[in-house]
């Protein structure tokens, strides 16, 4: 039995994921970072992605991510940060959707709704002086539908929508 379930079936799970989506199994990553998890971008340069909820401390060994924060939903912090991000958010020109204030649930989702990726249009678009029907034809091509035409809801990924602006200017 170990033999079977400790190595053999590993080992050929592990053979599957590499032949068959050898990207997605390596981590998805890109030269400008992974797909799969979310960065912070500075603004309003760049599409804002969803806020990070992990807690960063300094430690001997530099930063390190030491855990989680999930504040509850009548909590005074949460409150506090959604405010303090709102307030970030409104100073560069762009209006506040729910994703771009608050955490996912995983806390660090590379993806946005599409509403607020166009609510940040014309923010890019001013900081990088390009036309905003520039950056809003670059969103709409960003945006991914629902998997099958019925499972979860329309996203844009920021990391590759802040790669593809990099290349416009």
């Amino acid at each position: 039995m170990i033999a079977i379930c400790g190595l053999a079936y590993p080992l050929a799970g592990t053979g599957l994921s590499q032949m068959l989506f050898r990207h997605q199994a390596n981590g998805s990553i890109t030269a400008n970072g992974s797909t799969l998890i979310g960065q912070t971008w500075p603004g309003p340069k760049w599409f804002q992605g969803r806020p990070d909820g992990t807690v960063v401390t300094t430690g001997p060994e530099g930063v390190v991510i030491s855990g989680t924060n999930q504040p509850g939903p009548r909590s005074k912090a949460l409150e506090t940060s959604v405010g303090r991000v709102a307030a970030k958010l409104k100073a560069e020109g762009i209006i506040s959707t729910a994703d771009l204030v608050t955490t996912s649930g995983s806390l660090v989702d590379p993806d946005i709704s599409p509403a607020g990726a166009y609510a940040q249009v014309n923010a890019v678009a001013t900081a990088n002086r390009l036309p905003s029907s520039q950056v809003n034809k670059l969103v709409s091509a960003h945006v991914h539908s629902r998997q099958f035409g019925f499972l979860g809801a329309p996203y844009v990924n920021v990391l590759e929508l802040n790669v593809a602006l990099s290349h416009l200017g």
